[in-house]
Formats: structure tokens, C-alpha cells, sequence
């Protein structure tokens, strides 16, 4: 009889029907409508994360990156022969001695004019190759 007097006493006591914190609009809609809010958020923050810090990028991107690493790969291949054609030249050490005086941006245009960057059986000189070349020359000594 006591246990029902007290289980009689605690069924009588509501709670009052205050809410203490208010739940924003947005988490009170339907739960659909929210999931679909969800994706959209997570599915732009994974492409801002991934493009900004995850090293994704666009197949143009990826393109253009390939272009410039294949040129420079070139450029490093065909300096060496630069370099060779250079040290068999006739007056090398009178020419790197040169090459030393010469200031660092005017080397490049110094060993074009030195015909050192033409590859033989071609017709022009690239830039890149010249720019390598002299690079070499300079770590040689």
C-alpha cells in the first residue's frame, strides 16, 4: 500500500511545459528537408576542402602542369648536351671564364650567342635550354 502511495505522488507531479532552450528554425522542420540541407553543406565543403587543400584539380589544370613538366624535362635533358658541346669547344676556359663575368640574367643570352644551346639538325634555340645550360656551367665551378 505505501509503494502505491508513493507511485500515486510521482504521477502527480508533472513538469511544466517550458521550453529552456529554443531550437533554431531550421532544426524544426522536417527531418527530410534537413538531411537534404545536410548534403548540399557537406557536399560543398568537401569540394572547397578538396580543390583548396586536397590537391584536386581540373583536367585543363592537370594539362597545362604536364605541358610544363614535360618542357622542363626537355630542356634539363638537352642542357647536358649544352654543357658538352660547351667544355669541347675550343677555348672553354677562356669561355667560362666569360660566362663568370657575365651577369646571372645576361648568361643565358651568352651561351645562345655561343651556339653551345643549338642542337644539332635544328634551327632555333629555346630559351629554357639556354637558361639550364647556364644554370649547369655556373654549379660546374
Amino acid at each position: 500500500m505505501a509503494i502505491c502511495l508513493v507511485v500515486e505522488e510521482f504521477s502527480s507531479l508533472k513538469r511544466p511545459d517550458t521550453n529552456h532552450m529554443a531550437m533554431p528554425q531550421y532544426l524544426q522542420e522536417e527531418s527530410l528537408t534537413r538531411l537534404i540541407q545536410g548534403a548540399a553543406v557537406g557536399f560543398v565543403a568537401t569540394l572547397v576542402f578538396g580543390f583548396s587543400w586536397g590537391g584536386w584539380m581540373l583536367g585543363n589544370s592537370a594539362s597545362k602542369m604536364a605541358d610544363v613538366t614535360a618542357k622542363s624535362a626537355v630542356a634539363a635533358a638537352i642542357a647536358t648536351i649544352c654543357v658538352q658541346q660547351f667544355q669541347s669547344s675550343a677555348e672553354a676556359a677562356t669561355n667560362m671564364a666569360k660566362l663568370k663575368k657575365t651577369g646571372t640574367y645576361q648568361q643565358a643570352a651568352f651561351v645562345e650567342k655561343g651556339g653551345w644551346a643549338m642542337i644539332p639538325g635544328s634551327t632555333e634555340v629555346s630559351p629554357d635550354v639556354s637558361q639550364a645550360c647556364a644554370k649547369l656551367l655556373n654549379d660546374l665551378t
